[in-house]
């Protein structure tokens, strides 16, 4: 593949990639969940001992019955970075909102998700969702414990703790004084950001 090709190749590359979350957006709120599972590489994990799209199939699908009616996901921001030219990650905002019986919840999140391309196509090899809060439309999210479904405790959500920037920001009163960091090298933005930062464990909602 020559120069040309090569940049030709990633400009068709990221949007492929950029459809997928806006594909994943329309066949959850549809409820479409064999549209859904075939955005993600065949052999996907699912959980801790299960793999395969049936899997994730048998898992959205009782997720997203109860205590969901409706659901609506509004894509925000959306960084690609790649690895080769058949592997890719990236960091994808979402601002949500679910039907939930008697009370009406919204959500802001951001995916941390791995991109592959098989036989030409890309997928999803994992969505890591990090939640900020998720509380009824009336009832604002103040506070650490922002994540408030209904029927179920609040905690804490992870939104922050792939990047160790929010933590240290607060940690200190001011400006640290120090030189401005070099910019992160190409394709490294989000890696220079979480600078090492391990993912943290999630229990994935219906998002």
């Amino acid at each position: 593949m020559n120069a040309l090709e090569a940049r030709i190749d990633r400009l068709e590359s990221l949007d492929a990639i950029r459809q997928l979350a806006a594909k994943y957006s329309l066949a959850l709120d549809m409820r479409d969940m064999d549209a859904m599972v075939n955005l993600f590489e065949e052999n996907v994990r699912v959980g801790k001992d299960a793999r395969g799209r049936q899997a994730l199939r048998a898992y959205m699908d009782g997720t997203l019955r109860s205590p969901f009616t409706g659901t609506s996901h509004h894509i925000g921001g959306h960084i690609i970075e790649f690895d080769d030219p058949d592997h890719a990650h990236g960091i994808c905002y979402s601002k949500n909102e679910h039907e939930t019986g008697d009370e009406w919840v919204i959500m802001q999140m951001m995916y941390a998700d791995n991109y592959v391309r098989m036989d030409g196509r890309w997928y999803f090899a994992r969505r890591l969702p990090l939640y900020w809060y998720a509380t009824d439309l009336n009832k604002p999210p103040v506070g650490d414990n922002k994540m408030r479904w209904p029927g179920t405790e609040w905690v804490e959500g992870n939104f922050h703790k792939l990047f160790p920037s929010f933590a240290e920001f607060w940690e200190r009163e001011g400006d640290h004084g120090g030189p401005v960091a070099e910019p992160a090298p190409l394709e490294k933005f989000i890696e220079t950001m979480r600078r090492g930062q391990a993912a943290p464990k999630v229990k994935v909602r219906a998002d």
